[in-house]
């Protein structure tokens, strides 16, 4: 009998430990943290579950100097850093510790300093950068000779393919080129990357490049494929309105015609009494063909003229 009870005992205190295991696992998996008492644990704890980016940062030191999943602690770290605003101590970070680092770890560190210079605004850099990345492709170093390779999106492993990390990296580029205003540099970059993977964002970031260089008859047919949907990624509601908004500009760029402009000018010089003449010279009879108007400024065409 006394052994009946203690072993009923033991299975409920087991069952008890299996059940808190149970909810511990689910717990991480939810809040996506991993598991355990270590300096990296804790600040992504302190990161996700207690929203303190700060403590975060000091247990991602913590992790970097102990060794403890450096890689990640390291490229978290300046995640975090980026959101507080402190993107400059981010790359000196990155600078500094990246190697300690393993050699698959680059690429992501890499991905990471492009974020941090085009927030500093370092945009020699960021090209730099993004070149390198274009030829670690073409020599077939990044890939490690495969058509796709594993990436995070959000936390979620996606498959890459090399087309589309070299549109994505050719996208960033012609950013960079524009905010540097090197419009001819940028418009060449979105000519590649809409020959390797059109979309309609891109199109629009081409279309301003062409318009920005007075090239408005090219930029309006680029702008009419998005508007007409003949691109990939047209459909989307904000694209359209940016595609609408660039074509805006477009019309407000374009040169005025002569007849336009000399409108402005007469309707700057014609004060009231000018026009109330004109007026009252419409009830009466006139001998030349020419419109009233003309004939009441004849004596200002000299001034015109000039």
């Amino acid at each position: 009998m006394e052994r009946s009870l203690n072993k009923m005992k033991k299975n409920n205190i087991n069952s008890t430990r299996s059940n808190m295991m149970k909810d511990n696992e689910l717990f991480h998996v939810v809040h996506n943290v991993p598991c355990g008492e270590t300096p990296y644990v804790k600040a992504k704890h302190a990161q996700l579950i207690e929203k303190n980016p700060e403590m975060a940062i000091v247990w991602f030191w913590k992790a970097i100097n102990t060794g403890d999943r450096v890689d990640s602690a390291l490229k978290d770290m300046a995640v975090v850093m980026n959101q507080l605003d402190r993107p400059e101590e981010a790359i000196e970070a990155i600078k500094s510790f990246r190697p300690r680092c393993s050699k698959t770890s680059q690429d992501s560190l890499d991905n990471v300093l492009i974020d941090l210079y085009k927030k500093c605004g370092r945009m020699e850099e960021q090209v730099e950068l993004l070149k390198r990345k274009l030829r670690r492709i073409y020599q077939g170093v990044a890939f490690n000779g495969k058509p796709t390779k594993t990436a995070r999106s959000h936390g979620k492993k996606i498959q890459v393919t090399v087309q589309q990390e070299i549109s994505r990296l050719l996208g960033n580029l012609g950013w960079a080129y524009m905010q540097e205003a090197k419009y001819l540099s940028a418009e060449a970059v979105y000519r590649k990357a809409q020959i390797v993977e059109p979309d309609a964002n891109k199109s629009c970031n081409l279309a301003m490049c062409l318009i920005k260089q007075g090239r408005f008859e090219e930029g309006r047919l680029v702008l009419d494929n998005v508007l007409e949907s003949r691109v990939l990624g047209a459909d989307d509601c904000r694209t359209r309105q940016r595609a609408g908004e660039l074509l805006s500009e477009l019309e407000a760029s374009l040169p005025r015609g002569r007849d336009a402009e000399m409108e402005d000018f007469l309707g700057n010089m014609l004060d009231d009494d000018l026009v109330l003449g004109f007026k009252q010279k419409t009830a009466t009879s006139f001998r030349s063909k020419r419109l009233p108007i003309f004939e009441q400024i004849s004596s200002f065409r000299n001034q015109i003229v000039c």
